[in-house]
């Protein structure tokens, strides 16, 4: 079976998010209620927002098929629970196959607000917003003293066996 070219792209969104949620877990509820800087958000209500957005961007990508997940009062484990169904979903969608140029259209449950975009602009679309958050949460990991989970493609790839890197001279 053929696999998605993005299929990679998605199973590391996916991973990437797991894996700093795992290490957010462990916070204590100060620093996870510590604000993220540059944003107006907490680290617990980034992940929230990442993880939410992310299951509404799936959510239109399928047609509807796909739960629209509200994380709002979510704690990390429940989020967690979550982003595993959503990444699995990310996975399905692909493996329908898509259309680049296929028309989504999205209407905003809270506000009304509304876009037209086509399906490869919106996959786009769901790995910028999540991997700008994750940036977020990293930073404010490492302001807080917290050293930050690797969430590098490169990572996600040796830990799925698939890239092997051999060491430099010294």
């Amino acid at each position: 079976m053929t696999r998605s070219l993005v299929d990679d792209a998605f199973r590391h969104h996916a991973w990437a998010t797991l894996r700093l949620i795992d290490a957010c877990i462990a916070l204590d509820p100060v620093r996870l209620n510590a604000a993220v800087p540059a944003t107006e958000r907490s680290i617990l209500n980034t992940i929230r927002h990442l993880v939410a957005s992310d299951s509404f961007e799936l959510f239109v990508a399928s047609g509807e098929r796909e739960p629209f997940i509200r994380t709002d009062s979510m704690e990390l484990a429940e989020i967690r629970a979550a982003m595993e169904h959503i990444g699995t979903g990310w996975v399905r969608l692909l493996d329908e196959g898509i259309d680049p140029d296929a028309m989504t259209h999205e209407i905003d449950p809270d506000d009304g607000f509304q876009r037209q975009a086509p399906m490869g602009v919106r996959l786009v679309a769901a790995l910028q917003h999540s991997s700008d958050h994750r940036s977020q949460i990293c930073t404010a990991l490492t302001t807080l003293g917290v050293r930050p989970q690797t969430l590098d493609a490169f990572s996600f790839g040796a830990e799925d066996g698939r890239v092997v890197e051999v060491p430099g001279r010294s």
